[in-house]
């Protein structure tokens, strides 16, 4: 398994932006598919996107395609989720995982999961 851990929330205001970081440890970063889901109080967790371990697929749920772009630098070991035009409905915590199954890690059966980190969007 690989350690992960968020970085990036906080509260903004309805339309405006915020860039989460997702950093791991070891040194086979590149071999993992990384992914983020979300989780609003008293709602299940929910996936926002995902990408390949290389970078070159990325997948986003309906609710988030063209406001959020997902990438990740291999070099830092780090995953991002920039985020634009957020809404209210954006609101919850972030978690960011790994897997080396991109199945799997799209489907939210990652062996790996980070804390999270707390996006609030004020109306």
């Amino acid at each position: 398994q690989v350690q992960l851990v968020e970085s990036g929330g906080g509260l903004v205001q309805a339309g405006g932006s915020l860039r989460l970081s997702c950093a791991a440890s070891g040194r086979t970063f590149s071999t993992y598919a990384m992914a983020w889901f979300r989780q609003a109080p008293g709602q299940e967790r929910e996936f926002v996107a995902a990408i390949s371990g290389g970078g070159r697929t990325t997948y986003y749920a309906n609710s988030v395609k063209g406001r959020f772009t997902i990438s990740r630098d291999n070099a830092k070991n780090t995953v991002y989720l920039q985020m634009n035009s957020l809404k209210p409905e954006d609101t919850a915590r972030y978690y960011c995982a790994a897997d080396f199954n991109v199945l799997k890690v799209v489907r939210g059966d990652s062996g790996s999961w980070g804390q999270g980190t707390q996006v609030t969007v004020s109306s």
